[in-house]
Order: structure tokens, then C-alpha cells, then sequence
């Protein structure tokens, strides 16, 4: 694979980071990785596990001379964290994101960034519900998708660059404007993630079932509610907060489903039961033909192994 960079800067180094730079290094996509971290005990993990070329200690150096800066910080981090790096920009950057939602990211970097920077927003579609420096891993973007939003960009050769970054990290790429990629993004994870906090939150509520019975009986359903339920609660926090209007709006429609299929149960309507369940099914089916997912036993993961 081609350097596209020269010099890529990670700003925060989480799990999507950290992925980022292993990625970077496996295809031999830029020169050099330069990562910073809010916290010092992150920054020194980053240290003693080689994570990153060289990790700085603030924002603003780790920007400088830099030719693409990615900002994988909490969507509520992000105007931050722009004010912050912009006096180091060099005329030329691209400076991108990772983040969940993209018109609340747009509405908070914009305003920051100096005449002469790029400004290309991103979101890989890619992650687990573990967090933090020593989390990532080179194939976790592997014919996962990267949407890209271009609308802000003037020069088609830093959309195309930073594209080809993440197809050399082995995403798919799509372009979107950022209104549609939340709406999108509102039912296919925003949503969902919603549902499945809500449904650890009953269970846990639930007194006639005991602590030891969730955990016990977990072999089911409830256990990949869960998985998604360990993600980052502030991330997510940011993600809804963010994107208020389109996980509202999808809400809405899932509780009106809701409300149909409760309906169903209780007159004993189990020929619209079936129907609806073998249409969604069809959905299950057009993801693993679409190759984003396997139709191996639990769900494509490897099962713990049993001490």
C-alpha cells in the first residue's frame, strides 16, 4: 500500500484510535502516528505499549505540522478540543473525526478551524464495546463501512485521500451528507443502543428476577443486549444528546411497532405475529449476504473460554 500521509495526528486514544494506528502501520499508510490523550495515565499506557510513533503532551503539539488530524474524542469533547488545536494547524491540513453524529460534530468544529484547513468529517461503523489505549486491534475496520461527508471540503483530492486512508485501513467507503448519515446511523445503531440500555435497566429493576438468574440464563437474547449495553456511557450520553431529533424520530416509530405487536399478543393474532417475524428475518439474512456479519452460532464471536 502507498503512504498517503506524512504525518497523521490521533487526537484522544481510545479504542477506535488505537485500531486507527495499527491499521495505519499494517498498510504503511503514513510516516509517522502522533497521538494525544487527555489523560496522563492514558498517554503513558500509549507510552509502554508503542501505541502511536511518538505520543505529546497537548493537543495543540500533537496537531502541529500534522497533515491529517482525526479527532476520536466524545462528540461533547469536540468543540474543545478544535478551539484548542486550531492555532497549530498548518494552511493545507485535513483535519477529520470519528464520531457517531455528524451535524452536532460539524456544528462544533466548523466555527474553530482556520481558512486553509480541510474539515472532512467521518465515522467508521466499526468498534466492540471495549475501551481504551490497549483495546485496539489492525482488522477491527476489515469490510466494515467508513461514511465520509464531503459537503464541507472544496478540494476533491483531500476527500479522496482521506477515503483512500480508510480503505487502506480495509473499510468500505460511502459518502452521505450529515443530516441523512444520523438518520441512517438513528436506525441501524443510535436506536438500537437505546433499546438495549433500556432493556438491561428493566431487568435490573425487575425484583422477581434475581441478580444470579440474569447472569445465569444470559445465554440468550438478553446476553447481546448487554454486550451492546458496555459501550461507553459517555459516548453514548453525547451520541443522544447529539442527535436528538432523529433518534426521537425513530423512537416514535419503534414505539408505534411496539404498540401493533403488543396488540397482536394479546388478541392472539399469530398470523400477523409470523408474517412480521419473517419479514424481519429477511433483514437478518441480507446482512450476513452483505458480508458485515456470519451466520456462525453466537453471532459470529468466539465464545469464552471455559477455565
Amino acid at each position: 500500500m502507498t503512504q498517503i500521509y506524512d504525518r497523521v495526528t490521533l487526537i484522544g486514544l481510545g479504542h477506535i484510535a488505537s485500531s486507527m494506528f495499527h491499521a495505519i502501520k499494517r498498510a504503511g499508510l503514513a510516516g509517522e502516528v502522533v497521538g494525544y490523550a487527555r489523560s496522563a495515565e492514558t498517554r503513558q499506557i500509549a507510552r509502554e505499549i508503542g501505541l502511536c510513533d511518538r505520543v505529546c503532551d497537548s493537543a495543540a503539539e500533537a496537531a502541529k505540522d500534522a497533515d491529517l488530524i482525526v479527532l476520536c474524542v466524545p462528540v461533547g469533547a469536540m468543540s474543545s478540543v478544535a478551539q484548542e488545536i486550531a492555532p497549530s494547524l498548518k494552511v493545507g491540513a485535513t483535519v477529520s473525526d470519528v464520531g457517531s453524529v455528524k451535524r452536532a460534530v460539524i456544528d462544533a468544529v466548523m466555527p474553530h478551524l482556520p481558512e486553509g484547513v480541510h474539515f472532512v468529517p467521518a465515522h467508521p461503523l466499526a468498534g466492540t464495546e471495549h475501551s481504551g489505549p490497549a483495546s485496539g486491534f489492525a482488522e477491527l475496520y476489515d469490510n466494515r463501512w467508513c461514511i465520509v461527508v464531503p459537503d464541507l471540503c472544496d478540494d476533491p483530492a483531500e476527500v479522496a485521500k482521506l477515503a483512500a486512508l480508510w480503505r487502506g485501513m480495509g473499510s468500505n467507503v460511502d459518502k452521505m451528507d450529515a443530516d441523512h448519515h444520523d438518520l441512517v446511523l438513528a436506525v441501524t445503531s443510535h436506536t438500537p443502543h437505546l433499546i438495549a440500555y433500556t432493556m438491561v435497566g428493566v431487568a435490573e429493576d425487575l425484583g422477581r428476577v434475581t441478580d444470579s438468574e440474569v447472569i445465569k440464563y444470559s445465554a440468550t437474547g438478553f446476553r447481546d443486549f448487554t454486550r451492546i449495553a458496555a459501550s461507553d456511557p459517555t459516548m453514548w450520553r453525547d451520541v443522544f444528546l447529539n442527535n436528538k431529533d432523529a433518534t426521537l424520530e425513530i423512537l416514535g416509530r419503534f414505539t408505534e411497532e411496539l404498540f401493533v405487536l403488543q396488540r397482536a399478543i394479546r388478541s392472539g393474532d399469530g398470523d400477523y405475529l409470523h408474517d412480521y417475524f419473517t419479514r424481519t428475518r429477511a433483514v437478518r439474512r441480507s446482512i450476513i449476504e452483505a458480508g458485515q456479519d456470519t451466520a456462525a452460532p453466537n453471532f459470529g464471536r468466539t465464545p469464552a473460554a471455559k477455565s
